[in-house]
């Protein structure tokens, strides 16, 4: 049991009186440095249990060169991380990864264009280890905030911006949204639908742009007119639906380019007296439980692993940090493969 008698807390040096051992021993154990025989580790791990000992911060951060907390950057306002499933799945994926590797999340998001330079300044004043930015647009600026601070950074999402296609240094993890994207659109062209719609999401994320060409990479000759663009919310998806219905009355099938508009265009669909999936078949993308099974009718989706993917950027990361610094230290970036699930949509 801790030693709960009065007094100031146990220091470095009470530790390693009690474990018989040096303070440079205790110093190496408690910062997880290597060399010390199990038998006399396992003393001092004792020993901090007993007399409740708590590692100074500062001291830990002058040894280890870590702060043992990672920024995590989402290029969205608050609104949007808050009512978009696919946020939470992503953080929840990078908060259970970072409490694996005993590091604290530090959630940061972008209310508009004067948060860069607050999240400039937070980051080059040494208070992260690294950061995960993901939902970054193409014109975005915090490619260059990281890049100027340098800190050690990996993204969720493909790089879209000017200069990020060949450069190795930019390390992320995606869904395979063009194979996606394709398997969907043959799903329904096997099912015999002959008028396909693409409800597509914002066009400066290359996610949306992705799934975009996906669907025109089997669809060679589609009519322009069956494509109406959306932001990836659900009221964008209704709006698009209803356009569609304008403009093209006699579609047969809807490919959206996320289950939040897929769940926007079933709304409009059942208003008009639509039905799905006799009249129209529908199919989204993310699978995000929370929408897709309680949808009416549940969709068909293309499903990616949101939360498997906020782990596997938290892993990159760490390889990053542990390479610290060495030649070739930027991890190899990841793809991840999508799987069509099939609901009662299409």
């Amino acid at each position: 049991m801790p030693d709960s008698s009065p007094g100031a807390r146990p220091t470095l040096e009470a530790v390693a009186v009690r474990a018989g051992v040096s303070r440079a021993t205790v110093s190496r154990v408690v910062n997880g440095g290597a060399g010390v025989r199990e038998p006399l580790a396992e003393r001092v791990r004792r020993a901090v249990e007993e007399l409740g000992y708590v590692p100074n911060h500062a001291a830990r951060t002058l040894v280890t060169r870590r702060n043992g907390a990672v920024a995590v950057i989402i290029a969205e306002p608050e609104f949007r991380i808050f009512s978009d499933p696919f946020f939470e799945q992503q953080v929840r994926g990078i908060s259970r990864e970072l409490t694996a590797h005993d590091t604290q999340l530090v959630l940061l998001w972008v209310e508009g264009p004067g948060d860069y330079e607050r999240i400039a300044r937070y980051l080059g004043g040494g208070h992260v280890d690294g950061a995960l930015a993901f939902s970054v647009h193409d014109d975005d600026e915090l490619p260059s905030v990281v890049r100027r601070v340098q800190v050690p950074t990996v993204f969720g999402g493909r790089p879209g911006w000017p200069g990020a296609a060949g450069d190795a240094g930019v390390p992320y993890v995606d869904a395979d949204n063009r194979g996606g994207a394709r398997e969907a659109v043959r799903y329904l062209l096997g099912l015999g639908r002959e008028r396909i719609a693409h409800l597509a999401g914002p066009s400066d994320q290359t996610s949306a742009t992705d799934r975009l060409a996906g669907y025109r990479d089997v669809l060679l000759d589609a009519d322009p007119g069956l494509v109406a663009q959306g932001d990836f919310t659900e009221e964008s998806g209704a709006r698009a639906m209803a356009e569609l219905l304008e403009r093209r009355p006699g579609l047969d099938a809807v490919f959206a380019g996320n289950d939040l508009m897929a769940s926007g265009a079933l709304r409009v669909l059942r208003e008009r007296g639509l039905r799905v999936p006799q009249d129209v078949a529908v199919v989204g993308f993310d699978d995000m439980a929370s929408v897709a099974e309680t949808t009416d009718p549940p969709l068909t989706t293309v499903r990616q692993d949101i939360e498997g993917m906020g782990r596997l950027m938290v892993r990159l990361l760490m390889r990053a940090l542990n390479q610290d610094g060495a030649p070739g230290a930027a991890p190899a970036s990841v793809i991840t493969p999508t799987e069509l699930v099939l609901r009662a949509s299409a």
